[in-house]
């Protein structure tokens, strides 16, 4: 489908705002967050969420999500609004542009969606600073610097509301969104999702089995996880049916339930990982190609148990770019199958590592 139709709803408005003078509001009473993300990215953005109710706690908040994660804030979490936005669907655009206007408007991310903002009558936009003149831009206001010192991303974005904060998160302002009923294991029970976005974030097979066994021998019943495209890698995981398998019966609203009642989380470095952080799941997430200083907990999950298993200093992992910017002290690897044949940073993860980070939590639980 094509975004032909979003992009000519967006900007014949959004280049007549951009010739409106605008200065930077001294009061703020409605608030737009414009982006784009993806599950992790996007559930990174509760830091941001939270700096905005503390500077503004008075103000209406709207965030555009992907349809698909609508569910996840169906409790409002720290009081915002969510409109569900697919760029190839041009009525979820429509209804954005026409919810304006607002005084201000933060976008993380693709500063593409400046226009969006702007189209949605945006009286000041800021975004994370892009270098260069490209069209993107010019509908910034306001540009924040990245930080120069490793910081996760969550505590990134929460620099687009203000640099003043130390907020943290808390379980009671995101209200657990309602799902139908499904079949709930037996506590004490641990999840093991092994899917991830990339191969090349994949565990070997055999590691999987290996730790479910033993975690099983413990007292703690493994249940396995994942998209119902990522089934085929749970039956070669586990052939016989040892464990039970959840893949691809879930939604993400049943997702956070499971999540919720388990005494553990084991997962790679992908969107399920930020999903636990919202449900308060001990968390051992396994780090290949992916940076724990971006994606860990950093300081707004810092009550978090969240164990990391990353092989430090891999050699390949030296790609210093996100969201197409180069930032120095980034170090992440975001290669394709064609590029990289086997995923040796994972493969560096042994099984005993993971069991050892698996024990650390189940004993401070």
């Amino acid at each position: 489908m094509s975004r032909l139709p979003s992009r000519l709803a967006v900007l014949p408005r959004a280049a007549l705002s951009a010739l409106k003078k605008r200065r930077r509001p001294s009061e703020v009473r409605r608030i737009l967050v414009a982006h784009n993300l993806l599950l992790g990215d996007t559930l990174m953005l509760t830091a941001l969420l939270a700096r905005l109710r503390t500077q503004w706690p008075r103000a209406s908040i709207s965030m555009t999500v992907a349809p698909a994660l609508a569910a996840l804030y169906a409790g409002r979490p720290y009081g915002v609004d969510i409109m569900p936005y697919d760029a190839h669907r041009a009525s979820t655009t429509r209804r954005i542009v026409r919810s304006g206007p607002y005084d201000l408007a933060l976008v993380p991310g693709d500063n593409r969606y400046t226009w969006l903002a702007r189209a949605a009558g945006a009286g000041w936009v800021v975004a994370l600073e892009e270098a260069g003149t490209r069209l993107r831009n010019r509908a910034v206001d306001e540009s924040i610097a990245w930080p120069t010192t490793p910081t996760a991303l969550a505590d990134m974005f929460a620099l687009l509301a203000s640099a003043d904060g130390d907020e943290t998160y808390d379980l009671t302002q995101w209200p657990a969104p309602a799902c139908e009923p499904f079949d709930r294991p037996a506590t004490p029970y641990c999840v093991l999702h092994v899917g991830a976005g990339s191969p090349l974030r994949h565990w070997p097979a055999e590691r999987w089995m290996a730790l479910a066994q033993s975690l099983a021998t413990s007292g703690v019943t493994p249940v396995w996880s994942g998209s119902a495209q990522e089934a085929p890698l749970i039956a070669a995981i586990d052939p016989q049916g040892q464990f039970a398998s959840r893949a691809g019966q879930l939604s993400l609203a049943q997702l956070w339930h499971l999540l919720q009642g388990a005494a553990l989380l084991v997962v790679p470095d992908t969107g399920i990982a930020h999903l636990a952080k919202l449900t308060g799941t001990p968390t051992v997430c396994l780090f290949g190609p992916g940076s724990d200083v971006l994606f860990g907990a950093g300081r707004f999950w810092r009550k978090h148990r969240f164990v990391p298993v990353i092989e430090a200093d891999f050699p390949c992992r030296d790609q210093r770019t996100l969201f197409g910017r180069r930032i120095e002290w980034v170090r992440r690897c975001q290669r394709s199958t064609a590029q990289c044949a086997a995923p040796a940073c994972m493969h560096a993860l042994g099984t005993e590592r993971v069991l050892a980070a698996c024990r650390q939590l189940l004993g401070a639980g």
